[in-house]
């Protein structure tokens, strides 16, 4: 059997882990078909890619078919989201329509490493000055 540690994950299990978060805090109980439904999947993708994530350690699932994110699904999917966040939050003040930039913010999520995203959101929050700060 897998553990977290040998499972890589990919864009879609991200993206799983993320919906599993999202629907978890909207509605007490989550089954695949809630996560095919929110991401607008084949029910038998979600169901494959949840099955890989169970086996990795990253979700539980009880007899009922709910299905809970481990420590170490919840920690993966709340820094997933963040990214989700921040980028969509950006996009919009930058003046992109909502619908776009939530679509380029989950696929930005997925994109940048986690050392690239504290640094940016290090910088955007305290913006450094430079040599050039006040020079014309």
């Amino acid at each position: 059997m897998n553990t977290k540690m040998d499972v890589e994950l990919r864009a879609s299990g991200e993206d799983y882990l993320e919906a599993v978060l999202i629907l978890g805090q909207r509605k007490s109980q989550v089954r695949a078909i809630d996560v095919a439904q929110y991401l607008g999947y084949a029910k038998t993708s979600v169901s494959h890619g949840l099955r890989l994530l169970r086996q990795g350690g990253f979700l539980s699932r009880d007899a009922d078919g709910y299905l809970y994110l481990t420590e170490a699904g919840r920690d993966m999917a709340e820094r997933v989201y963040a990214k989700h966040r921040f980028f969509a939050g950006w996009l919009i003040r930058a003046g992109v329509a909502p619908d776009i930039a939530e679509k380029d913010a989950c696929r930005m999520e997925h994109a940048i490493s986690e050392e690239s995203f504290q640094s940016l959101m290090q910088a955007l929050e305290y913006p450094q000055k430079t040599s050039t700060d006040g020079l014309s």
